[in-house]
């Protein structure tokens, strides 16, 4: 996916027992965060600092998402655990994930795996991406991202 494409429409579970799609944001931007594991420290960090600027997000017509291939009942259990406040999505078969081409293979501790690269979509209110940030480093991560949001 590059800038300028359109998001692939999606309807996956969430948190909660329900399901979420992209139609769900029409008309609003829309920040999709992608991340490898909930309840990881990495993970945990850029969740909270999420749910820290949920309002100035709201206040610069942004909705906010996260993105993983834990199941809706993981992230019931992170969402509680910190108090998070924006929706977690579920992709156990990383079918979005794969579209997205954020479903790569990663090296730690000489173990070759698959994994999801910390990727974070801008989408205007008609689903096209404005912005990517790839290989997402959670220090500052949020500041810059609610800034783009802010220049829309």
């Amino acid at each position: 996916m590059q800038v300028g494409d359109q998001f692939p429409d999606f309807t996956l579970p969430r948190d909660g027992g329900a399901n979420i799609s992209l139609a769900n944001f029409k008309g609003r931007n829309l920040v999709v965060f992608l991340y490898p594991k909930d309840d990881t420290p990495g993970c945990t960090k850029e969740s909270i600092e999420f749910t820290a600027n949920i309002a100035e997000f709201d206040a610069a017509g942004a909705d906010i998402i996260g993105l993983s291939k834990d199941s809706p009942d993981s992230h019931d259990k992170f969402i509680k655990k910190f108090k998070l406040g924006m929706p977690l999505i579920s992709d156990e078969d990383g079918g979005l994930l794969e579209t997205l081409g954020v479903w790569v293979e990663k090296n730690m501790y000489g173990r070759t795996f698959m994994g999801i690269e910390r990727t974070t979509f801008l989408l205007d209110g008609t689903g096209k991406i404005r912005r990517i940030w790839n290989n997402v480093k959670v220090d500052g991560h949020v500041g810059i991202v609610l800034e783009a949001v802010e220049a829309l």
